[in-house]
């Protein structure tokens, strides 16, 4: 409700017209979030950026609603706050909702300021990251919400590529609200406190007769494990925003520029001998990936993204030798590093997004091939794992690819091989290369052989000697390094100083894609 104001005194009426518009929807409100365990729009921004550096925007704005009552129901800031400011000294565009005006409701002129603000972060080249807290449309603007709601999307996909945009997910998104942050680059979630739904439940109840709870239909567990919208879920809100201003760490400001380099004391040529002996011999033995990754970083800092999601691949952030590069592995752990849907999607999404940023990938090979099934083939699995081969072959950064074991088939080819353009390839000695494993190939190559055989006995000692054979010739990474698909072959203790010293070599790095308009990804 609008009340009077000192007109006499401009100052004290700029003051007075502030505070009224930081009060936001009022203190009873700002309580009752305080209650729910939730930070107002401003706290947000306040613990996101760095001390002193806000500049608002946009402030005094009021929605242009005149039916049901609304324009007696104005209040300063409409619902969200806007502006930018820096974090660890970068500039930053942000736009924060506030639950505790309408719900958060996105009206006609609160859409303007959103889009006013990631105009600015595409003009400057800079971030533009959404702490999103609403409900969806503002029911009493109609059609107009639904039009500030697609100029928001237009600008989501002009700016893709063009400068990273980050969404972290403090509370309800629903309907159209959702589909801002699905077209951002990364999405991060709260657990127990964010839910994201196109229909909700009782519309879901409603239509299909289901009956599920909003936890469990969209919170952040379900979206970080099932769906894989959200890439990131963290225990509190405090922990989502370090964790949007770790990733910034990682991101340059627009794809123009390089990401930013931060100096290190982890010596670059460190050797690490448990590297020798961390890959097991045995084929068919686990391990796990990540292991190799923590060992080779700067200072063994390494941030998974996606961590519970398609976990048969593992993406993320690390440092080498102060500089940023982006990690794609197979993980022997879970269904023996196997590439299948899901784990093609999202290692494909992770590629490009480094490709967009100038940010350098490191690819870790353990292979043996794509998931079999017909769940995967009659879901799709040729068009999903033609997306990483896409994404790989397209990228154009320095691309270096170590086959720590298992290289097996067309996996081989998609995992950044030589002949999608990687870079740099290397192996470990005990690695194995070849259309699959010893014991597939044989009872092909030497099916014939075998079924002249007489005696199980005898055959079995005939398919071990082929075995041996095949694996003598195909099951070491020698045959792939005299065509040249190898560059090298290293000791395992090595793999630190032999990334840092190709991402060197490769740091100035020109190529480009034919021209075109865009490419048409198999989606």
């Amino acid at each position: 409700m609008t009340k009077s104001i000192d007109q006499a005194d401009p100052l004290r009426r700029l003051e007075e017209m502030e505070a009224r518009a930081e009060l936001a929807g009022g203190q009873a409100r700002i309580d009752k979030h305080h209650a729910a365990g939730k930070l107002t729009a401003r706290e947000r921004i306040a613990a996101l950026l760095d001390e002193g550096s806000f500049v608002e925007l946009d402030k005094f704005v009021t929605h242009r609603c005149a039916d049901f009552g609304m324009q007696e129901q104005k209040v300063l800031g409409d619902g969200v706050v806007t502006g930018h400011g820096t974090v660890d000294g970068r500039p930053v565009c942000v736009f924060a909702q506030d639950f505790t005006v309408f719900g958060g409701s996105l009206s006609g002129a609160y859409a303007q300021k959103i889009c006013k603000v990631m105009d600015l972060a595409t003009k400057i080249g800079c971030p533009v990251i959404g702490l999103n807290d609403s409900g969806g449309a503002r029911i009493q603007e109609g059609v107009e919400s639904l039009a500030g709601y697609a100029d928001i999307f237009l600008r989501n996909v002009l700016s893709s590529g063009v400068v990273p945009q980050l969404s972290a997910i403090l509370g309800p998104c629903a309907g159209g609200a959702v589909y801002s942050p699905a077209i951002t680059d990364f999405i991060l979630m709260v657990d127990r406190t964010s839910y994201m739904f196109i229909t909700g439940p009782e519309v879901i109840k409603t239509v299909t007769h289901e009956e599920v709870t909003k936890e469990q239909l969209g919170g952040a567990s379900t979206h970080a494990s099932r769906s894989g919208v959200a890439h990131f879920i963290e225990d509190d809100e405090l922990a989502c925003i370090a964790r949007l201003r770790e990733l910034l760490g990682y991101m340059p400001g627009n794809n123009s520029e390089d990401p930013p380099r931060r100096p290190t004391s982890d010596p670059a040529d460190r050797a690490d001998a448990a590297l020798d002996t961390m890959v097991p011999l045995e084929s068919q033995k686990q391990y796990d990936i990540k292991s190799i990754i923590n060992a080779v970083v700067d200072d063994g800092r390494f941030t998974e993204v996606h961590k519970d999601y398609a976990k048969n691949i593992v993406c993320g952030f690390a440092r080498f030798d102060g500089r940023p590069a982006g990690i794609i592995a197979n993980q022997p752990k879970h269904l023996a590093g196997c590439l299948d849907i899901d784990a093609s999607i999202k290692a494909a999404r992770f590629v490009r997004f480094c490709d967009c940023f100038n940010i350098p990938l490191v690819t870790f090979v353990d292979v043996p091939g794509f998931l079999p099934g017909t769940n995967q083939e009659y879901g799709g699995i040729i068009k999903h794992g033609a997306k990483l081969l896409y994404a790989f072959a397209e990228a154009t950064v320095p691309k270096i690819t170590v086959i720590t074991r298992k290289a097996y088939g067309g996996a081989y080819d998609v995992m950044s091989s030589k002949h999608i353009r990687g870079d740099v390839n290397v192996s470990y000695p005990a690695a194995e290369i070849a259309v699959m494993g010893p014991d597939g190939a044989v009872n092909i190559i030497f099916k014939s052989e075998l079924d002249k055989i007489e005696g199980e006995a005898a055959r079995a000692e005939a398919r071990a000697r082929f075995t041996d054979e095949y694996r003598e010739r195909f099951a070491n990474p020698y045959k792939a390094a005299s065509l040249g698909y190898i560059d090298e072959i290293i000791r395992p203790r090595d793999t630190r100083w032999t990334i840092i010293r190709s991402l060197r070599v490769l740091g100035n790095k020109r190529a480009s894609n034919l021209p075109r308009k865009h490419g048409n990804i198999p989606l």
